[in-house]
């Protein structure tokens, strides 16, 4: 099967289910507030982005790491800080989002929320950026002595 096949599959039986539980788990709070008609479509289209996320965010963390290790096979170690900072920019923002429809106005629960992802994402995008650098400061230093053997 080719991998693209394996990615749909695995994302299409992760993303269906997700838009139908997410509510299901994640009751939205009661007394909260409720979207307008004209809200409603644009809360429909984040939720649905959100599960397919959370599905290619699966498919990555199940046939992602090889890929990840060719881009940085000189590091194990950044090799899978890259992969689960990826992974978890990718799945996290499901239950991130009903999550927050199923806080409601609780600020304890924000709180939770607030520290348990937005910080976590924060802290994945700057070793993923980190690595990114080391990376380009790594092809740049195997690149320099030859191209500086060109110029002379």
């Amino acid at each position: 099967m080719k991998p693209w096949v394996k990615v749909l599959l695995v994302t299409v039986l992760i993303a269906a289910p997700a838009m139908v539980l997410g509510p299901v788990l994640w009751p939205p709070a009661a007394g909260g507030p409720e979207p307008t008609g004209g809200q409603l479509p644009f809360f429909i289209v984040l939720a649905i982005m959100e599960s397919v996320l959370l599905g290619l965010g699966i498919s990555f963390l199940l046939f992602g790491l090889p890929a990840v290790r060719r881009v940085s096979p000189d590091s194990k170690a950044r090799a899978l800080a890259m992969y689960v900072c990826i992974g978890w920019l990718m799945v996290s923002w499901w239950p991130h989002d009903n999550l927050h429809i199923s806080n409601g106005n609780n600020l304890q629960g924000l709180l939770f929320i607030e520290y348990g992802f937005h910080f976590t994402l924060m802290v994945a995008a700057i070793i993923l950026a980190y690595c990114f650098l080391s990376l380009i400061r790594e092809r740049s230093d195997a690149i320099a002595p030859s191209a500086a053997a060109r110029v002379k």
